[in-house]
């Protein structure tokens, strides 16, 4: 049981940390090769940091632990909406921009939509994961293209500035590319093992796992990003954060691990993990929109609501491996 426990400490530790490097491996080899900074931006730092609940799902698909894959995608939007978007909202009342409630919050909610439609059947067929993906294709065909037209959120002007500071040449950025993959995959492959023995161990289902411990340990890319947004005052770069990592977690993260293997689906995924994410959703849009004041904003009081949601929501769960 130590082993485990200490596999999984040591798998979240270097699943962040290679899904760090890869990344910037990735940026730097693009830059080299001529890559526009737009696609650099929205396609590999964009959604880089969802690598690991990438590499994590499609691992737990390959060795039959559905639970864990599904639990991971969904834990961690739950956990990025509730627990980052809240923690940050208290700390600094978040501004939401149109676009973002133009586009990618409903599209978002469209989305859980789509994933809700599929989960009806109790299972996620490989047919099932190919949709989604073909989504997630059209979604980032549809993101770069108004991106190029000058109406998207791209991070190109960022993403360029960091780059040309902090440049990295062609072999390193190689090494870092191929070692970050590399220990992208390991790390995974330690995570996914010691959350399935402690789970068995425990009686506990890997779904539970996924949706807490592993949820939270993938997720903490994306809280890291959150406060450096915070303490850069870049406000419309943490929803644009969370809701491109939801985008990626509800179809490239569950479509790739579907396609891997197909998942059966508890129901109460269905009746309690989607509507919980899917609520928390339309909870943002509500936040975003309010109606009667000029200035469109989470506050701390919302902050405050998310937060104590993710804790009632995370209490739940724990009280049904207890009793």
């Amino acid at each position: 049981m130590l082993l485990a426990i200490a596999a999984i400490i040591a798998g979240l530790i270097l699943l962040v940390w290679s899904a760090d490097r890869f990344v910037d491996g990735a940026a730097a080899t693009a830059r080299h090769l001529g890559m526009p900074t737009l696609l650099i931006g929205m396609v590999i730092i964009g959604f880089g940091t969802s690598a690991p609940e990438l590499a994590v799902s499609a691992m737990a698909a390959s060795d039959g632990n559905p639970g864990l894959a599904l639990g991971n995608a969904y834990g961690s939007n739950i956990t990025n909406i509730a627990l980052i978007v809240g923690l940050v909202a208290i700390v600094s009342p978040i501004m939401v921009h149109s676009q973002v409630l133009r586009k990618e919050l409903p599209l978002l909610l469209l989305l859980c939509a789509i994933a809700g439609g599929q989960l009806i059947d109790g299972e996620l067929s490989r047919i099932d994961g190919w949709v989604l993906l073909a989504v997630f294709a059209a979604v980032m065909g549809w993101s770069i293209i108004q991106g190029i037209r000058g109406k998207g959120d791209a991070l190109g002007g960022d993403t360029e500035a960091e780059l040309d500071a902090h440049p990295m040449p062609l072999k390193a950025a190689l090494l870092w590319l191929v070692a970050g993959l590399v220990l992208l995959i390991l790390s995974s492959r330690l995570l996914v093992w010691g959350s399935v023995y402690v789970a068995q161990s425990l009686g506990v289902s890997d779904l539970i796992i996924g949706l807490t411990i592993v949820a939270i340990g993938t997720s903490l890319p994306e809280l890291a990003s959150s406060i450096a947004a915070v303490r850069k005052n870049e406000h419309d770069l943490i929803l644009g954060n969370i809701l491109g990592s939801g985008i990626f977690n509800t179809l490239a993260v569950v479509g790739l691990a579907a396609t891997i293997h197909p998942l059966s689906v508890p129901m109460e995924v269905l009746y309690r993990d989607w509507v919980v994410m899917t609520t928390l959703t339309a909870a943002l849009l509500v936040m975003g929109l309010r109606i009667f004041s000029a200035e469109r904003s989470i506050s701390r009081v919302e902050g405050a609501i998310l937060l104590a949601t993710y804790v009632g929501y995370t209490s739940y769960l724990v009280s049904t491996v207890v009793r």
